[in-house]
C-alpha cells in the first residue's frame, strides 16, 4: 500500500479571534493542507470554544479550504449535521461520547463528509471494535482534550502503532503538544496527519515552521523504512 500523504493541520484555537479570517488565510498561505476546528461545549469537555456560525465564516471567507471539525460535545449526533451544513469536510466524534455512534458516523459519510473517531489519553485501541468499516480517520489525542497547550503524552505513540497495524487504510491523526520533535515520533509510529496550535500560530514565522515539520516528518518516514 502506497503511504499516506503526511498533512499538517493548523488548529484554529489558537489563532487570533479578533483575526481569525487573517490567521486562517496565513496558515493556507504558509503551506498547511487545511485547518483543524476544535468544538467544545463546556460539558464533555471543561471549556467552551466556538459554534457552527464560527466555521460557516471561515468558510465563507476561504471556500477551497480543507476543514477538519473535532466535536468535543455531549451529542455529537445532534450537532453533526450543522457543522457539515456549515462547511465541514470531515467530522471527528468522540467514541466517549454519549451517543449513537454508529448512526452518528453513518449520517456523516451519507452527507458525503469524511468520518471519525476521536480517542482520549485513557482510551484503548479496542473501543473502535465495531465501527471499523465507518471509519475514514482515528484521531488520537496526546493530550486532555479541553484546552491548548498541554504537554505531549508519549503513551499515545504504542495507540498509533496499533491503529496502523488494524486499520492500514485510515489516516491516523494526532493532536496535543505537536511540535517538531513530537511530530517526528508521531509520524515515526505510524501517524500521517499532524494537528498543532500554539506551536504553528505562536511561530515567529509560521511558513518555517509548517516547512520544518514537514521535512522532519518525512525524513522521520524514510527512515523508518
Amino acid at each position: 500500500m502506497k503511504p499516506k500523504a503526511i498533512q499538517i493541520l493548523p488548529s484554529i484555537l489558537s489563532a487570533r479571534m479578533g483575526y481569525l479570517a487573517e490567521d486562517c488565510r496565513r496558515a493556507l498561505d504558509a503551506g498547511a493542507d487545511g485547518l483543524h476546528v476544535d468544538i467544545m461545549d463546556g460539558h464533555f469537555v471543561p471549556n467552551l470554544t466556538m459554534g457552527p456560525d464560527i466555521l460557516r465564516a471561515v468558510r465563507e471567507a476561504l471556500p477551497r479550504a480543507y476543514l477538519s471539525v473535532h466535536l468535543m460535545i455531549m451529542r455529537p449526533d445532534l450537532y453533526a449535521p450543522r457543522f457539515i451544513a456549515a462547511g465541514a469536510d470531515t467530522v471527528l466524534v468522540h467514541v466517549e461520547s454519549p451517543c449513537d455512534l454508529r448512526a452518528t458516523l453513518t449520517a456523516i459519510r451519507s452527507a458525503g463528509k469524511r468520518a471519525g473517531l476521536t480517542l482520549n489519553p485513557e482510551t484503548p485501541v479496542a473501543a473502535l471494535q465495531g465501527y471499523e468499516e465507518l471509519l475514514d480517520e482515528v484521531l488520537v489525542m496526546t493530550v486532555h482534550p479541553g484546552f491548548g497547550g498541554q504537554e505531549f503524552i508519549a503513551g499515545g505513540l504504542p495507540k498509533i502503532a496499533e491503529i496502523v497495524r488494524r486499520l492500514p487504510a485510515v489516516d491516523v491523526s494526532v493532536d496535543g503538544g505537536i511540535h517538531a520533535e513530537t511530530g517526528v515520533q508521531c509520524v515515526a509510529a505510524g501517524a500521517n496527519v499532524l494537528l498543532a496550535g500554539s506551536f504553528l500560530f505562536k511561530a515567529a514565522d509560521m511558513r518555517d515552521a509548517i516547512a520544518n515539520l514537514r521535512w522532519k516528518a518525512e525524513s522521520a518516514r524514510k527512515a523508518g523504512g
